[in-house]
């Protein structure tokens, strides 16, 4: 149920579960829009954010949240350069710093040529956040292998490739996250194979959180719960989000704020003794 961003769904996807930042075919990373300048960045911290999956949603949210707390942010896209882009200009007109690169997640190449134009245009890396994902919500006898293969590409290779990138390149007292999903928890009907590809996150945020021991790095997963999006709105029909309503003690969906929220608590120097936990960000749903 998490929402992920920057995905043009086919006419075969668009009723299957689609959130996130995907493409059909690997795409070679580019830098569209922005400027770039570490030192001037936003409050001036000096330091630099990785987002992927930036161009909407939860992402363009957390994007936006880390440019307001002062890095520099790489916006990162697959084929919604536009989107994209205008997340770089409320960036810059708020009197931040941000570029964006186009990278499939679910291209090793990819992801290291992400890196480095963000290293090129900021000097480094000091926060990584693992967004990008799809969803498929079919029942496992009804999987087809072309649907499992692609949420295993983008899902848990991308969120591999990614943290791999990001545990050697992250600067000593930097954080990483991926976002996991309360469907993990949940364990609906219809949510298996994209279930397990999120609870592979929460694996991947705690073991790395123990393989980097002594830099002072914080890796967690965050698990939200369903996010008011057009994505999420698109997938789930009225009385199906009335439900979730419902059952959520503080009366309503998520907002992408709230997950930004999250990261942007555990990015300050008070968050740094949370490590290698996954953290259910939905209101109380489960």
């Amino acid at each position: 149920m998490t929402d992920q961003n920057d995905l043009q769904p086919s006419a075969s996807m668009s009723r299957r579960g689609l959130l996130g930042a995907v493409a059909v075919a690997p795409l070679a990373a580019g830098v569209v829009a922005g400027t770039a300048s570490a030192q001037t960045a936003g409050s001036g911290t000096g330091k630099a954010a990785i987002v992927t999956g930036s161009s909407r949603g939860i992402g363009a949210a957390v994007a936006k949240r880390l440019a307001r707390e002062g890095y520099t942010v790489t916006v990162n896209f697959v084929v919604n350069g536009d989107l994209a882009n205008a997340v770089v200009r409320d960036i810059e007109s708020a009197g931040g710093k941000a570029i964006a690169v186009q990278a499939d997640v679910s291209d090793p190449d990819a992801v290291r040529r992400l890196f480095d134009e963000n290293d090129k245009a900021f000097g480094g890396v000091d926060v990584v956040v693992a967004n990008a994902g799809i969803i498929r919500q079919t029942p496992i006898s009804e999987m087809t292998d072309e649907n499992f293969n692609r949420l295993i590409d983008v899902n848990m290779k991308g969120g591999f490739y990614t943290m791999r990138e990001a545990a050697r390149r992250v600067r000593n007292n930097g954080r990483i996250f991926t976002l996991s999903s309360t469907v993990a928890h949940a364990r609906l009907p219809a949510t298996g194979p994209y279930g397990a590809t999120k609870a592979a996150q929460e694996i991947y945020a705690n073991v790395l959180a123990k393989e980097l021991a002594g830099r002072m790095i914080s890796v967690n997963a965050i698990a939200p719960g369903p996010v008011n999006t057009t994505l999420f709105t698109d997938l789930n029909n009225a009385q199906a989000v009335a439900g979730f309503v419902q059952r959520t003690p503080h009366g309503r969906l998520g907002e992408p704020d709230d997950i930004a929220n999250v990261v942007a608590a555990l990015c300050s120097s008070d968050g740094m003794w949370v490590n290698g936990q996954t953290i259910l960000a939905n209101g109380g749903l489960i």
